[in-house]
């Protein structure tokens, strides 16, 4: 039976690049990822996956068509969800992209940690992947669901989101290039499928994102020239590029968030004023 949701009408499958790393992961695995290809949450999971080289099996689900089989598992319906194994070889639903991926690192703790091991370290590092779910998601929606009938002007919600964004790299290592510094980590995940995103503000806002030229930004270059410095790393980082599809499946889905007629729980949690759900 076809949904009567208005947002199920998206590309079936993973695109481009993540296409390939979908093809290599359809043999069943101790993990299993329920996925939505364009999901940014699913991608900080998947990323997750791809850095810690974990053996898993990809399984594409469409959050708003969803099969009874998934619902089985996950009630609640969520992507991503994780298919954590158990000891005798079932294995039982997680969800949450910051909770899924904290529980890989401990859970594979010789490979690749994205996780500080010192307790002081890594409370600091979630203060700021807090940062990004709890000040830059919620800023980076208000914008791109900017219409005419928002209750703000659109400069002042571009400025909302650029300050955000601006206190986060400010409390990043000066020297980098991530935001710990030389390696990689898991604030730097949180925060890359956005990174990654930032062409649709571009795309679809008058003015597009705003973040200054390089030499233009005032007493906010240093700031800048940091954040351009981060970004290029994650546009480089192979597990990123390789989690995007082609640009041109993302647009229409995008097209329904710039213009406010998603009816994602991200959306309606936009419209309502409230943050992430």
């Amino acid at each position: 039976m076809a949904s009567s949701h208005p947002d199920a009408d998206v590309y079936p499958k993973a695109t481009g690049a993540a296409a390939r790393i979908v093809a290599e992961h359809q043999e069943d695995a101790p993990i299993t990822l329920y996925s939505g290809w364009f999901c940014p949450f699913v991608q900080r999971v998947w990323i997750t996956l791809e850095e810690k080289e974990i053996p898993y099996k990809y399984v594409e689900i469409n959050p708003y068509n969803k099969e009874p089989s998934f619902l089985k598992l996950n009630p609640r319906g969520l992507v991503p969800t994780l298919g954590a194994p158990q000891k005798d070889g079932s294995q039982k639903p997680l969800i949450e992209s910051n909770i899924i991926s904290e529980y890989l690192d401990e859970s594979f703790p010789n490979q690749t940690p994205l996780f500080p091991r010192d307790p002081y370290e890594k409370a600091r590092l979630k203060v700021w992947v807090d940062h990004v779910t709890t000040r830059i998601l919620p800023a980076f929606h208000r914008f791109l669901q900017h219409t005419q009938r928002s209750p703000h002007p659109l400069e002042k919600v571009r400025s909302e989101f650029l300050d955000a964004l601006k206190t986060w790299i400010r409390e990043a290592d000066p020297e980098g290039p991530y935001f710990l510094g030389k390696e990689f980590s898991y604030a730097d995940v949180c925060l890359a499928p956005w990174a990654l995103r930032l062409w649709v503000l571009d795309h679809f806002k008058q003015g597009g994102l705003g973040i200054p030229p390089v030499g233009e930004g005032g007493e906010d270059e240093p700031v800048w020239d940091r954040w351009r410095k981060w970004a290029e790393a994650i546009e480089a980082r192979k597990s990123v590029v390789e989690t995007m599809s082609d640009r041109e499946h993302y647009m229409p889905i995008y097209q329904r968030y710039a213009e406010d007629r998603a009816q994602s729980e991200l959306a309606k949690a936009t419209r309502d004023g409230r943050g992430v759900p």
